[in-house]
């Protein structure tokens, strides 16, 4: 299981990777492997403002449907567009090509509720 270091965890699996005050948002490596092959990915609007908690798509897999939540509030400036063709690159890069949204972020204070890949390491176990 991949964890890498440079990016905080949501309990909900969500990782954020933070650059420039625009945070990267995809589904942990452990997420993936817990859904397996991932069939479908229903993504946001960009444009639109989500709040921290709140559903900002559906992904679904062989085994299992979840929500995707929002593990920051901000609005949404870009989605991967190319997972509506090639859900599977989730399975495949998660932490690169498997990205699912970028969020312009309006509370920098949500972070520090978000756990380092310790702490998450941890939350797997």
């Amino acid at each position: 299981m991949l964890i890498p270091e440079n990016v905080l965890f949501a309990e909900s699996h969500e990782y954020v990777r933070v650059e420039n005050g625009i945070a990267t948002i995809g589904l942990s490596d452990y997420a993936q492997q817990q859904l397996g092959d991932i069939t479908y990915i229903e993504l946001p609007a960009e444009g639109d403002t989500v709040s921290k908690g709140s559903s900002v798509g559906v992904i679904e897999a062989v085994k299992a449907a979840s929500d995707l939540y929002s593990p920051i509030s901000g609005e949404i400036v870009e989605i991967n567009s190319e997972l509506e063709s090639a859900p599977e690159l989730v399975n495949q890069d998660c932490y690169g090509q498997g990205w699912i949204l970028k969020i312009k972020i309006s509370e920098e204070s949500e972070l520090s509720g978000l756990m380092d890949n310790q702490a998450y390491k941890k939350h797997v176990e």
